[in-house]
């Protein structure tokens, strides 16, 4: 979070203050309905949300929606003022001459990431919605995660899928509100396209994880939200780092996983990530080229690398967590296999009972 400075702001503050008020008394809102999976139901929370809108009394249009819809969609939005799309050269695009014209209150617009044909004045439909935004129009829209171009790479890793129509981040960051749409399991699935064909539904696993970046995903679209109310009210900030993310390499971790959350975590608290692996004599060429496969992992996720040393283990990290100040300490376990262990505990026992005021998050070895 951040910390608030009293101090007097400068000329070129104030100016950019002034700035920032003006860009938002004269744009638009824009809500956005984010599903990590397709079967949600964000396109009825959108459509949902204008129907309550004009039933309280502002002037909503559907300027947006997919071709075919359920039952329930259809009972919502027949009660909604829609604007056709139009045709062009065989696809369906957003009648921006005609809602510019009529200026609503509000536009839904489904599809967000769907591409307008070649010749059309902006690319993609995103592109559509920035300019309603800035002609003073709000508008409400949907979204899935896979979508999101810097989080393709995540998301098709989990999927499996790739999509080719996509909105970038910085599109998203805009948001003046942004939703997780949540729903049952054996409601989600994956689609390949925008004409919504279904082609499989997602494991339970799949789902969690897809959940787990949406859900970040949403808090540093807050995170900016902030930054902005901050701006427009000439309050000054500073940011202090909240997390100091400890990940602890064994000959046996499943260091994807643990580097992977790691700078997760990290970029979601504006944090920092450290890496720390042991050099044992003990140790074979295997149990040694699989620690160096994981400092490459920790390297390209820019993390920074540090070798302890120590005859014990969880003294040796448990000392240099507190030089750092960790407030998180990442570590693989195997289980108790020797009867040592069962009688008398582990370095994982050890290093938990001596972590006052740090959390230990245990990985399963792969």
């Amino acid at each position: 979070m951040p910390t608030l400075n009293d101090k007097r702001p400068t000329p070129e503050q104030l100016l950019e203050q002034l700035e920032s008020e003006e860009e938002h008394q004269s744009t638009g809102r824009l809500k956005i309905f984010l599903g990590y999976a397709s079967g949600v139901g964000k396109s009825f929370r959108m459509l949902d949300e204008g129907r309550r809108r004009r039933d309280r009394g502002q002037d909503v249009v559907v300027g947006a929606m997919q071709p075919t819809i359920t039952p329930d969609v259809y009972n919502t939005v027949s009660t909604l003022e829609i604007i056709p799309l139009k045709t062009v050269g065989g696809m369906t695009v957003m009648d921006m001459e005609t809602i510019l014209r009529r200026a609503p209150k509000v536009c839904l617009v489904d599809g967000l990431a769907y591409d307008n044909p070649p010749g059309s004045k902006h690319e993609r439909r995103w592109q559509d919605v920035d300019e309603l935004l800035k002609a003073g129009i709000s508008v409400i829209t949907s979204v899935n995660l896979q979508h999101i171009q810097e989080k393709q790479e995540r998301v098709s890793g989990i999927t499996g899928k790739v999509v080719t129509e996509t909105i970038p981040l910085a599109f998203l960051n805009k948001a003046d509100e942004i939703v997780v749409v949540d729903a049952p399991p054996e409601t989600c699935m994956i689609t390949s396209g925008s004409n919504g064909k279904t082609t499989r539904k997602l494991t339970q696993h799949q789902l969690s994880e897809l959940r787990e970046v949406a859900l970040l995903l949403a808090a540093d679209v807050v995170d900016e939200q902030l930054e902005r109310y901050l701006l427009r009210h000439g309050i000054q900030q500073s940011w202090g780092t909240q997390e100091r993310i400890l990940v602890v390499l064994s000959p046996k971790a499943n260091y994807t996983n643990m580097i992977e959350s790691g700078a997760r975590n990290r970029d979601r608290f504006h944090g920092e990530l450290i890496t720390a692996h042991f050099n044992r004599p003990e140790w074979n060429h295997e149990q040694r080229a699989n620690v160096e496969r994981g400092l490459e992992l920790a390297r390209k996720k820019e993390s920074e690398i540090v070798e302890l040393d120590g005859v014990d283990i969880a003294d040796a990290v448990l000392h240099f967590a507190r030089q750092r100040g960790i407030t998180q300490i990442f570590v693989g376990h195997k289980g108790r296999d020797s009867w040592y262990e069962r009688a008398f505990g582990s370095d994982l026992d050890k290093l938990i009972r001596a972590a006052e005021g740090i959390d230990v998050r245990v990985f399963p070895h792969a």
